[in-house]
């Protein structure tokens, strides 16, 4: 491995992100040649978080905007603060300013309210800025993304050019709600992120939950895997691994049983088909892939879990 890949791994894992050679491979040359690093990926497997921990790891502000249908320019960039305009305008009233100074004073950039694209062209220091769930606005926004991103300068009527002063380090995430446009792409590097492999979330699982032991932190990742092989309206990803994991803690469990997920199902699956599903169909069965997992020679490995699988999941 390149010595400075390995240095950015070393420093994602010691913001705790369990990265492998590939994220940081990825990580290093956005960093290196300034370009955008697109992530791809289901929702929950960490997306977001390798922007946190990038800007941690950097010691850089992270700006976030946060993508939605409807989004336009605009809102992303920058709006005039028309209260405060109003106000200042009654204030000048009746003094013997000419009109033009007028104009010029209320349309200055004291009264700009900048958005994320704005304040990560004009921040101090290079940021992180990242463009969260981008899948989700129009093919129009994101032909305006383009011009900000080749260029690194906006232009406000009022006030004219404002070019960046660092470029900043931009990530963005999508979760495939919508195919992005090949201009897009071939400005950015691109990543997947795949779900974890049974060792990469256990591994997680024991980083990030305090209090968790070694065999309920195994039998949550194998019992994971397993869900994750069924066919639902929304996978869980490592976010929801987490926080259940958490849910276990706090209500005392130290082992998987049935009692034990049928009182915390809500906190896995979030449509109301999917935890049905589990319930009534599948639970039995990964409970038992669970005790199979335990029964095989340690230490257990993704192909310890497809070999469960393939005896105990249904077809």
């Amino acid at each position: 491995m390149h010595p400075e890949i390995a240095r950015i791994q070393s420093m994602l894992d010691g913001e705790g992100y369990v990265a492998d050679e590939a994220l940081a491979t990825s990580v290093y040359l956005a960093i290196q040649l300034r370009k955008p690093l697109l992530i791809e990926g289901g929702a929950g497997v960490g997306k977001t978080e390798v922007a946190k921990v990038m800007a941690r790891a950097l010691d850089a502000d992270l700006i976030r905007l946060q993508c939605y249908e409807g989004l336009d320019a605009t809102t992303s960039l920058y709006e005039w603060n028309y209260q405060r305009q109003l106000l200042h305008i009654r204030m000048l009233e009746h003094s013997e300013v000419p009109l033009e100074a007028k104009e010029r004073e209320i349309f200055s950039e004291s009264f700009l309210l900048k958005r994320p694209l704005l304040q990560a062209i004009t921040h101090d220091r290079a940021p992180v800025l990242l463009i969260d769930e981008c899948d989700r606005v129009d093919e129009e926004w994101e032909a305006f993304l383009l011009e900000v991103l080749s260029d690194w300068q906006v232009t406000i009527p009022e006030i004219g050019t404002i070019k960046a002063k660092h470029v900043p380090y931009v990530v963005l995430t999508s979760n495939r709600t919508r195919e992005l446009g090949d201009a897009l792409r071939r400005r950015c590097l691109y990543l997947w992120i795949d779900y974890p492999t049974f060792e990469k979330e256990l591994a997680i699982v024991r980083r990030k939950v305090p209090g968790v032991n070694g065999q309920l932190a195994g039998q949550i990742a194998a019992f994971m895997q397993f869900v994750r092989r069924a066919k639902l309206e929304k996978t869980p990803g490592l976010a929801e691994t987490l926080d259940w994991s958490a849910a276990l803690i706090a209500l005392h469990r130290g082992h998987l049983d049935r009692e034990a997920v049928e009182q915390t199902l809500g906190v896995l699956f979030k449509h109301r088909d999917d935890a049905t599903l589990m319930r009534t169909q599948w639970l039995d069965h990964l409970l038992r892939g669970v005790e199979e997992v335990e029964r095989e020679p340690v230490p257990w490995n993704q192909e310890t879990i497809n070999r469960v699988a393939e005896r105990v999941l249904p077809k």
